[in-house]
């Protein structure tokens, strides 16, 4: 059994020593560089582990911050999603208008087909009169 927990214990130390080197920041490692200090891990598994603990290893425990150029995520920009939340408010302001305006139009449509039809009719209602009218006036 203790064989057995030697072992795993072996095992652990060996790939969490080479996974800290491989995550670490090139810049940041000290003594070797960064090839060289996977090579002493792997040659070397518990005891390459254990100078990299004292010796590589960057003593800050702070990630380092990464000054990319890159454009963010939009989901993550507060300007986009600022300008985002603007856009939606304007076309619903925009679409609440033409909805008021098309209204307005139907009722005036509405208004204009009601004055059409009676002003025809008292149209031709004045002008069959004017016309029985004059008619009668010859």
């Amino acid at each position: 059994m203790l064989r057995v927990v030697i072992v795993v214990a072996v095992i652990v130390v060996f790939v969490y020593g080479l996974v800290d080197v491989i995550r670490t920041d090139p810049r940041q490692t000290k003594g070797i560089s960064k090839p060289a200090w996977i090579v002493v891990q792997i040659v070397l598994p518990v005891i390459g582990a254990i100078i990299w603990f004292l010796i590589g290893r960057p003593r800050d425990t702070t990630p380092a911050r990464s000054n990319y150029s890159h454009p963010i995520a939009p989901d993550d920009d507060p300007d986009f999603l600022r300008n985002l939340e603007l856009r939606r408010r304007q076309q619903a302001e925009a679409d609440r208008l033409k909805k008021l305006k098309d209204e307005l139009d139907a009722k005036e449509r509405k208004a204009d087909e009601a004055k059409g039809t009676r002003g025809p009719e008292s149209g031709e209602a004045s002008g069959s009169g004017d016309t029985q009218g004059t008619d009668e006036v010859k």
